[in-house]
């Protein structure tokens, strides 16, 4: 695992462009994907029937949500970044999402990039921080995707 630790604002402007990680794996079981459908009420087959997903599936087995992928980043990052000197920081959205569809397995945020840092109204920050999460096995990523946040300086 690689973890770099940043002070503010000027710390994260020099990552912009630099790549992060890998984290550590995590595994993502059947009861993690029941579990996210019980939560969201989204019980699909191709997510939830691990016998009719063997056998009607293009993928052989289950996926999990592209939600449930895409929420793994919000443990995932935590590995790979710390930062100080903010109040605050914030979730704000998603720029871009492509390729959201994960699978049973182990998964990891491969890399972490800080693509864009500007500031907006009231002395926040916006920052765009890119991800990209692996099953291992496969070549294609299960997900990549432009998170967006806000931070407010100390």
């Amino acid at each position: 695992m690689s973890t770099v630790e940043v002070q503010g604002i000027e710390g994260l402007k020099a990552l912009q462009g630099k790549e992060i990680g890998p984290s550590e794996w995590r595994e993502v079981t059947q009861k993690d994907i029941d579990t996210f459908a019980d939560l969201t009420g989204d019980h699909q087959w191709i997510h939830t029937d691990v016998e009719r997903a063997k056998k009607e599936s293009p993928f052989g087995t289950t996926v999990a949500h592209g939600n449930l992928t895409l929420s793994l980043i919000d443990g995932l990052r935590i590995e790979l970044l710390k930062s100080t000197g903010f109040k605050l920081g914030v979730n704000y959205g998603w720029n871009k999402v492509a390729s959201c569809a994960g699978s049973l397995g182990l998964q990891n945020s491969s890399h972490r990039e800080v693509v864009e840092v500007e500031e907006v109204a009231g002395g926040w920050f916006q920052i765009v921080t890119r991800f990209k999460l692996e099953v291992e096995g496969n070549e294609k990523p299960a997900c990549v995707a432009d998170s967006v946040g806000r931070a407010l300086p100390e």
